[in-house]
Formats: C-alpha cells, sequence, structure tokens
C-alpha cells in the first residue's frame, strides 16, 4: 500500500524544527534573567525584616528576663532559650531556640548577644549573674547574598542598622549608626 504525498508530509511537519526549539529556549532565558536578580532582591529584603524582627524579639526577651527573674539583663543569649518544662532562670522559655541555641543562625543572618558592664548580684536560684547593659547583633551569613544590612539593639531597644553589613563591636558603635 503506497502512502499518498499529501498524507507523507503531514506526516513530517508534526515536530518543532530546531529554530523554533531555539527560540522558545531564548525566551525562557530572557524572562530567567530577568525575574531571578529580582527574586534574590525580595529574599534579601525579607531576610532583613526577619534579621530586625530577630533583634527586636530578643531585646524584648532580654527585658522580660530582667522583670520576671530579678537578675540584671540575661548573662548570654542561651539563658533565654527554654528546655520544653517549666522556665527557670537558667533556661527562661523567652526565645526561639534556633535564635537562641548555637549557630544562633535563622533566615540567612546569625544572631549574637553580649551581657556588658559590671555583672548584678546572682538573682534567686539564678547560675549566673545578669548584666545592666547589652549588645544584640544581627548579621548576614554571607553579605550580598543573605543579606546587606546588619542590625544591632541596646539599652533603650532602638534598632540600629548598618549598610556595610560589619557587626557592631560595642555600645558606642551601635549607638554611632543610623537609627531603623
Amino acid at each position: 500500500m503506497k502512502m499518498s504525498h499529501t498524507r507523507l508530509k503531514s506526516a513530517q511537519a508534526r515536530g518543532f524544527s530546531l529554530i523554533e526549539l531555539l527560540i522558545v529556549v531564548a525566551i525562557i532565558l530572557i524572562i530567567a534573567a530577568i525575574a531571578i536578580p529580582n527574586l534574590l532582591k525580595a529574599r534579601m529584603a525579607a531576610n532583613e525584616a526577619s534579621a530586625a524582627s530577630g533583634v527586636r524579639t530578643i531585646t524584648s526577651a532580654a527585658v522580660v528576663y530582667s522583670t520576671t527573674w530579678s537578675n540584671g539583663l540575661p548573662p548570654n543569649i542561651g539563658v533565654l532559650a527554654g528546655a520544653g518544662i517549666a522556665a527557670t532562670c537558667d533556661l527562661a522559655d523567652l526565645l526561639d531556640p534556633t535564635i537562641a541555641n548555637a549557630p544562633n543562625t535563622k533566615s540567612g543572618y546569625i544572631y549574637a548577644y553580649a551581657g556588658l558592664g559590671p555583672p548584678v548580684p546572682v538573682g534567686p536560684g539564678c547560675a549566673a549573674p545578669g548584666y545592666n547593659e547589652y549588645l544584640v547583633t544581627a548579621i548576614p551569613v554571607v553579605p550580598g547574598i543573605t543579606g546587606m544590612r546588619s542590625f544591632c539593639s541596646v539599652e533603650p531597644g532602638v534598632i540600629h542598622f548598618d549598610v556595610t553589613g560589619a557587626q557592631a563591636a560595642s555600645v558606642a558603635a551601635c549607638i554611632a549608626l543610623p537609627e531603623l
């Protein structure tokens, strides 16, 4: 049985030509080139917002710790975590363990807390004395990728930022930065 010339021609015309496929791939690459940088900028903005919120949460947890346990401000960030049982002065259950426990990293930022100044007298039931000052910082894990700005906070709880992503080394350095 012979196939007619018309049927043979329509059978060959069903696929895409190489040129058509290359055009489609080029269009997809152009769209990706436009969309990916915007996606990365949006992710960095979200990480920065999360970091500023994390610094605010640590600051609030430190104040709650101070008023609850009469031990000054926390001696370190670890005491703000919890053990899943009743809260104590040494495990206050005030902060997300992801931030409070090593490596203190969340949403592309590394958090640090330091109790500063002379220690206060040890509060009842506490293993370590607290402090009258603190410095909370959040720095990007990979500056320019996970975030651009770093954040810090000291008494009275105002959040400051550094556009270079550097960590504030002292209370004075944090206060010298612009407020958020």
